[in-house]
C-alpha cells in the first residue's frame, strides 16, 4: 500500500518515490534500467497515468505522474513492480522482493512547485554523484525536457508548456532552471 500525503484523486499530480527493499540496488546494468522504463511505459498507458519526469537511481526511483483516473498510481505501481520482478526472475533467477512494500506519493500543486519538483527529480543523479551534470545521466527525463531528445514515456505537464511559446523557448527556460 502507498504512504500517501493526499488521496490519489483524478488529475492530481504526484511525486512518487519507490525505494529498493532494505535500500538495496534495484538495477545492476543498463539493460535492467531499460526493462524498467519499458515496463513503466506499458503500465502508464494501461493505467492512464502521464509521466512528466523520472530518474532511475541505484536504489530508488523518482516519478512525477498525473493520473486521469482516481487511484491510478495505486494500480500502476504494483503492476510495474510485478513486471519488473518477473524480468529480474527471468534474467537472474531473482526471487527476493525488489521494492519496499510501500511507495511514497506527495501532491504537487503550484506551477513553481511542479517545476521545482521536476528539477529536483532530474538533478538527483548529480546530487548523488552519479553524474557531473543532469544531461550526463541517461536514466532520467532531463534530456527530453531540457534538450528535446525523444522520449516516448514523457508527457509534458501544462505548467511545462507555460515556460514558452515554442518548444525551443520551453527547453531553454527549463534548462536555465538548472544553471
Amino acid at each position: 500500500m502507498p504512504r500517501l500525503a493526499c488521496p490519489e484523486e483524478a488529475r492530481a499530480t504526484l511525486h512518487v518515490v519507490l525505494r529498493g527493499s532494505a535500500r538495496r540496488a534495484c538495477f545492476s546494468c543498463a539493460r535492467d534500467r531499460a526493462a524498467y522504463l519499458d515496463a513503466l511505459r506499458e503500465c502508464s498507458v494501461r493505467e492512464v497515468c502521464a509521466v512528466h519526469a523520472y530518474a532511475l537511481m541505484g536504489n530508488h526511483v523518482h516519478l512525477l505522474l498525473t493520473s486521469r483516473r482516481a487511484a491510478g498510481p495505486a494500480r500502476l505501481m504494483p503492476a510495474l513492480g510485478g513486471i519488473y520482478a518477473r524480468y529480474l526472475a527471468d534474467e537472474y533467477g531473482h526471487e527476493d522482493a525488489v521494492w519496499e512494500e510501500a511507495y511514497d506519493a506527495s501532491p504537487v500543486h503550484a506551477r513553481a512547485h511542479l517545476l521545482a519538483c521536476m528539477r529536483y527529480i532530474e538533478e538527483n543523479p548529480v546530487r548523488a554523484g552519479l553524474a557531473g551534470r543532469a544531461a550526463d545521466w541517461p536514466w532520467s527525463s532531463y534530456r527530453c525536457n531540457a534538450l528535446g531528445e525523444d522520449d516516448a514515456l514523457i508527457t509534458p505537464h501544462a505548467h511545462y508548456f507555460s515556460l514558452g511559446r515554442s518548444s525551443a523557448e520551453r527547453r531553454a527556460a527549463y534548462a536555465a532552471m538548472f544553471a
